[in-house]
């Protein structure tokens, strides 16, 4: 077998679908039916296209031979596919937000991260032990770009800043600091 069959690799597929049910479902099953295993998937309808669609961010991992028939069968599918390539994100970073979470609107939280041009979440814990109107604190997992750890950390603390939440930054050592 030649590394094209053998050599997984993390990559990351920019999609834009129709405001409509089942259509994140639809743009899935290609991905699994071509061996593609599903990492993280970033979707959100408050935001829309130039076109008017769903911007969605799948990031997938699989061998490259796998990956080109993914893209195929999307394509076949009928699903527009704006950007396909290696995955971008090759660090990890944990960072933990508290204040009023939800009163700030959680979601927009989020969207300002993952808009930062190095980060994307790929996984949150919240906990709101006194209810939504309470501070609440969440946990979040980014995947970052090699080498931008800090201005990754930069962005979020201007995030937190504008509004008025504590951030918990991990401890940065040697060249990343």
């Amino acid at each position: 077998m030649n590394d094209s069959q053998t050599d997984i690799r993390a990559y990351t597929l920019r999609l834009e679908l129709v405001d409509e049910p089942g259509e994140l479902l639809r743009s899935l099953k290609p991905i699994a039916e071509n061996g593609g295993n599903l990492l993280s998937i970033f979707h959100e309808r408050g935001n829309v296209t130039p076109r008017g669609h769903i911007p969605v961010e799948v990031d997938i991992e699989a061998t490259p031979d796998r990956f080109e028939t993914i893209v195929e069968g999307l394509r076949d599918a009928g699903i527009n596919v704006i950007q396909a390539g290696t995955e971008r994100y090759s660090e990890g970073l944990t960072i933990i937000l508290s204040g009023h979470l939800i009163d700030t609107d959680l979601s927009d939280t989020l969207s300002q991260i993952q808009e930062t041009k190095y980060a994307t979440v790929t996984d949150i814990s919240l906990t709101a032990p006194q209810g939504a109107t309470d501070i609440s604190s969440a946990r979040l997992k980014l995947a970052t770009e090699s080498g931008s750890t800090a201005e990754v950390l930069e962005s979020i603390r201007e995030i937190a800043d504008e509004k008025d939440l504590r951030l918990v930054e991990p401890l940065i050592t040697g060249s990343d600091a």
